[in-house]
């Protein structure tokens, strides 16, 4: 049986704009020199609006869904408006901090348009014979993975922004296994080790989700259960801590983003440079500032579990 990959491309005028044609140039160079390489067949759309969605799973029945482009976290994924214009574009922030889980970037661009977790779930859910990952590849994504994985067996989505870099490195590791004839859970696994092999401290930030965890938790929900959690969690942990581990991450998560600037700015300066002594203490200061941002990563998922 073929595997058709549906990899759906949204960057719409005013957003950031990201390598959407670098990562599916690397994804299908993987899967075209790997062993199972007629297994798959990996199908593209492009400045894809919410309605092209539904219309290419109904015209392709994929296996396996590939978004990739912006999440906005409660807002929904990002897709091409169909009130978009020929305006040029406008500078907006695309990578700002969650504030009480609300993203307070992409203010309105007519260009841009939404769709939220529980329209994306009741979509899937009508392909769920079919379709068996979903791989969202953009920021703040995990709410909408979560909530597709009710119906749909694996799906991945990013717990904070991720860089075009990362993405791809996670993209193109994720394939190759799967070209492979490795299990999806390996893919995942694959896909954030490639990360840490680039040498991008992200590899924290891709989270799968299965239908099966999502079952468990569904079937524990009758009442005499979800009473008992309810004072097992209201005993174990207060409403201050909750608030204080919240302010912790949100301090985190900016002293995260702060970081990542200063690597962006040490690595272009590095590039230029043309002093060896120089290159050397940028090179220096590159890792010291790697390592932070990974000690950081491991902070937040170590908060994430509490």
């Amino acid at each position: 049986m073929v595997i058709i990959i549906l990899f759906l491309a949204a960057n719409p005028k005013g957003t950031t704009q990201l390598r959407l044609d670098q990562e599916v140039r690397d994804i299908s160079e993987g899967l075209l020199r790997s062993q199972n390489r007629d297994r798959f067949r990996l199908e593209q759309r492009w400045a894809v609006r919410s309605r092209d969605v539904q219309r290419a799973l109904l015209d392709l029945n994929p296996q396996i869904v590939h978004f990739s482009g912006h999440g906005a976290g409660n807002k929904g994924l990002v897709f091409e408006s169909k009130r978009a214009t020929s305006q040029e574009p406008r500078d907006v922030a695309t990578e700002r901090e969650l504030e009480e889980n609300e993203i307070l970037a992409f203010p309105d661009n007519e260009n841009a348009s939404f769709v939220n977790a529980s329209t994306l779930a009741n979509l899937f859910k009508l392909f769920s014979d079919k379709v068996t990952c979903v791989l969202l590849n953009g920021c703040y994504t995990e709410i909408q993975a979560k909530a597709i994985a009710q119906y749909i067996p694996y799906v991945i989505g990013m717990k904070r922004p991720i860089s075009d870099r990362a993405a791809i490195d996670f993209a193109v590791g994720f394939y190759d296994a799967l070209g492979a004839g490795r299990s999806i859970e390996f893919a995942y696994k694959s896909g954030c080790t490639a990360i840490q092999m680039a040498g991008v401290p992200e590899h924290l930030t891709p989270i799968l989700y299965s239908k099966q965890e999502m079952d468990i938790v569904s079937n524990q929900s009758d009442p005499a259960t979800s009473e008992a959690i309810f004072i097992e969690e209201a005993t174990s942990i207060s409403h201050l801590s909750k608030r204080r581990i919240k302010e912790k991450q949100k301090d985190l998560e900016e002293e995260y983003n702060e970081l990542r600037q200063k690597l962006k700015k040490l690595k272009k300066d590095l590039i230029i440079e043309a002093d060896s002594e120089v290159k050397y203490k940028l090179e220096k200061r590159i890792e010291e500032y790697e390592v932070k941002l990974q000690q950081i990563e491991e902070k937040l998922e170590h908060l994430e579990t509490e």
